[in-house]
């Protein structure tokens, strides 16, 4: 489960007012909820895209901070969704997943790419260094 924060200045719940008819529309209907980190998520268990096997997204709450948005997609075997003709699917499922997190986040997959490099950079620092 990967999460993810949001653009400097904006909070998940004025992006996204109803989060379940948000996943619906990216990923199909929700059939499901899973809990994670004390909150539960959404899952989609047959997803729109042939692609994904099964999606699960949500708000993530962090109390004194601000919310951040978890997805978690399982993918099919890619040998498994050529055989079964669905050559255009792998590139619309990543336009899917990036639609969906610049929607929600207000940031496109470069500015995540480079935030989550700047996280583990940051985890990376050794305790005795000041």
């Amino acid at each position: 489960m990967r999460e993810y924060k949001m653009r400097r200045g904006e909070y998940l719940e004025e992006r996204v007012e109803d989060m379940e008819e948000f996943i619906h529309e990216y990923f199909g209907p929700v059939t499901d909820t899973e809990s994670y980190n004390d909150t539960d998520l959404q899952v989609v268990e047959d997803p729109k895209n042939p692609v994904f096997k099964r999606v699960t997204a949500g708000t993530v709450e962090y109390g004194s901070k601000k919310d951040k948005i978890a997805l978690d997609i399982e993918e099919r075997p890619a040998e498994e969704v050529i055989e079964e003709g669905h050559f255009d699917a792998a590139e619309d499922a990543v336009a899917v997943k990036n639609n969906f997190l610049e929607a929600a986040t207000g940031r496109d997959a470069k500015a995540r790419r480079e935030s989550m490099k700047r996280d583990v950079e940051d985890d990376e620092t050794p305790d005795n260094v000041a």
